[in-house]
């Protein structure tokens, strides 16, 4: 088999003739960029091919390039067959690098009423007059110590072995963890001494790209640590549908493995920043959509992606931490909160957790943007819900210069209406390289105003300005100079970038539309709108309605809960009247079928105009075009 060498590390991966360079990349354990899964669409996975033969179409990808660039060699991992052995650089801009990871969490007050309890315990040993069995013994003592009931208690086998040497070696002075669990009690640790000190648990948000993990002192219900890092199965595809294909092809243990060792990881390092021992955490609790479930479980997730798209499980599911493969105490219960659909997982049910919904009277209406976006409309009687395809490119994927929110992303973007001079901030104040979500939807709504670009999203050709141009393809705005960036070549926003960010909105505003439409109210019937993940958290508000990325309400009505996976997980770990209610918040909600919607394309087709066909429902950005036209007599 051929050998691909990736420089500058050397690492080394032997492949048959025939796969891609990024088969062998994830061979050889790089974390290639594939926004796009490895469809060839985003252009991200550049890599340079410094000796050896492949099979790469020039002319179809070339327009990711310049001709120096291709000279060069360049070309995409991805749609790059191995012929022979090769040898292979790989920029570090085409590698998964540190990214803004959304930690926060904004919990409200809630009592705290944790699951998991130790009781301390001094029991009087057996006698030839008291003969009640250790088990007995000890599970008396802690109903007597204000715990459950002795007999609602179970005692797993493994625990049951190690009760006659730690009450003898403890001196019948020992404590008991007990757990409350589907269906009663269970027993998970009995150590000598007291130990009620150390009961700790774990929230965890895993997501498809990063996880987030709080460390929970439950003894004294206050945070010790957090921490975050990449899902390692990453290297698989940053599409869920990529994974699923890859679990389909016997690798379902693999990606099972790497979201253990992910998670493993982050846990590892918040113990560390806390000084803890993670033999003492006694309960996680796992916010995931459906299938990052599925996998972690290592339940096949593959009939989700088929006709008619049926999950193995949609309720809230317990194991312990040991058959699973977590790096805490073996018998430490982990929890999974429940979905409602394929697309409506339990990442969505902790958001509705976190934002309050079910607890109002008022309609709120919650929106979760990455690659996918969900969408949830209702109040404590009823809610509805729905999911789509954003696109990758409120993400950075399929616009020229758009890149996830790592160092040197332009996170904030300002253009000056007179002189088109673009300002911005970037990730970590370093040189630009690109732009990511929300600066885009900054850049979108700036370009509005200033009358670069009509409600088409066509850029006005007319303006005399260097800064309006015709690039090698399509037209486009220079936004920073060659000499300003990180790169050699201006970073700019193509007619084309602008195009797939309309649809990509388009789509999460139609789906807005849609459930309003259904539940028969309109905009003026929202109380608020809660953007929940990291794209909503760093979004400019105002900017959003501007563009149509949302309905148009008060700004003080549209607010940022941050990372709600996390929160929501916070939440049912230290409430167990929170976790009792999960399931019973996803049975009360309906799910809408995009797809099977006939109102959904016509919202759709509407919302592909910035921001919308009608201009009624946006009247404030109505009066900025007016504005616009009156002064620059330009774009409509």
């Amino acid at each position: 088999m051929p050998t691909v060498t990736f420089l500058p590390g050397f690492h080394k991966a032997d492949v048959p003739r025939g796969a891609t360079i990024l088969d062998a990349a994830q061979r050889a354990g790089l974390h290639v960029n594939v926004v796009c899964g490895g469809q060839g669409r985003c252009g991200k996975c550049v890599v340079y091919l410094k000796s050896g033969k492949i099979t790469f179409d020039r002319e179809k990808f070339g327009h990711f390039f310049t001709a120096e660039e291709l000279d060069r060699g360049a070309c995409l991992a991805c749609q790059s067959l191995v012929r022979n052995d090769l040898r292979v650089e790989v920029p570090a801009s085409s590698l998964v690098q540190e990214q803004k990871i959304l930690v926060e969490s904004r919990a409200a007050e809630i009592p705290f009423r944790p699951s998991v309890r130790k009781y301390s315990l001094e029991l009087t040993p057996p006698s030839l007059t008291d003969t009640t069995p250790d088990i007995t013994r000890l599970l008396e003592g802690i109903e007597a110590q204000g715990g459950p009931a002795a007999n609602k208690i179970y005692a797993p086998l493994e625990v049951l072995r190690s009760v006659p040497q730690l009450l003898r070696q403890g001196g019948w002075r020992v404590t008991g963890t007990v757990a409350l669990v589907p269906g009663g009690y269970r027993l998970i640790k009995v150590e000598e001494g007291n130990t009620e000190g150390r009961l700790y648990g774990a929230a965890v948000d895993l997501g498809t790209t990063t996880i987030v993990v709080y460390l929970w002192d439950l003894a004294t219900a206050s945070v010790i640590a957090t921490a975050s890092n990449y899902n390692r199965q990453i290297g698989y595809g940053e599409d869920i549908l990529s994974r699923v294909n890859f679990a389909r092809k016997n690798g379902l243990s693999k990606l099972q493995r790497l979201a253990a060792e992910s998670i493993n990881q982050a846990l590892t390092a918040a113990a560390n920043n806390a000084g803890i021992d993670r033999e003492d955490i006694h309960e996680v609790v796992v916010a995931g959509n459906t299938v990052m479930t599925h996998l972690l479980l290592c339940i096949d997730p593959g009939y989700m992606i088929a006709e008619p798209y049926v999950p193995v499980v949609r309720r809230m599911l317990s194991t312990a931490a040991g058959r699973i493969g977590l790096a805490v105490h073996r018998n430490a219960g982990v929890y999974t909160f429940p979905a409602v659909s394929n697309f409506i997982g339990g990442d969505i049910i902790a958001d509705i957790l976190a934002c309050g919904m079910t607890e109002r009277e008022e309609i709120s209406l919650l929106i979760d943007i990455g690659t996918n976006f969900e969408v949830v409309i209702g109040n404590r009687d009823w809610m509805l819900s729905c999911a789509g395809a954003a696109g990758p490119a409120l993400e950075g994927g399929e616009v020229l210069f758009g890149m996830r929110a790592n160092p040197g992303a332009m996170e904030k973007v300002r253009i000056d209406g007179g002189t088109l001079k673009p300002t911005y901030e970037t990730i970590n104040r370093v040189r630009p390289k690109g732009i990511c979500g929300s600066g885009l939807i900054d850049l979108l709504a700036e370009l509005i105003r200033a009358c670069v670009i009509d409600r088409n999203g066509h850029i006005n050709m007319g303006i005399r300005h260097p800064r309006v141009r015709q690039g090698r393809y399509f037209p486009e705005f220079v936004i920073a100079w060659a000499d300003e960036t990180d790169g050699e070549r201006d970073i700019v926003i193509t007619e084309n970038d602008i195009k797939n960010l309309i649809m990509s909105k388009a789509a999460i505003l139609g789906a807005c539309m849609t459930l309003m439409d259904a539940a028969g109210i309109t905009r003026e019937d929202l109380a608020g709108i809660y953007f929940s993940g990291a794209f909503g958290n760093y979004l400019n508000k105002e900017n959003a309605i501007a563009v149509g990325l949302i309905p148009e309400v008060p700004l003080d009505a549209v607010k940022n809960i941050g990372n709600g996976a996390i929160t929501g997980a916070n939440l049912a770990l230290i409430s167990r009247d929170r976790r009792r209610n999960l399931d019973r918040i996803a049975q009360q909600i309906t799910y809408i079928e995009l797809n099977a919607e006939p109102s959904f394309m016509d919202q759709y087709t509407s919302s592909c105009f910035l921001p919308h066909t009608d201009l009624s429902l946006f009247p404030g950005v109505q009066r900025v075009l007016d504005e616009c036209r009156i002064r620059y007599g330009g774009a409509e």
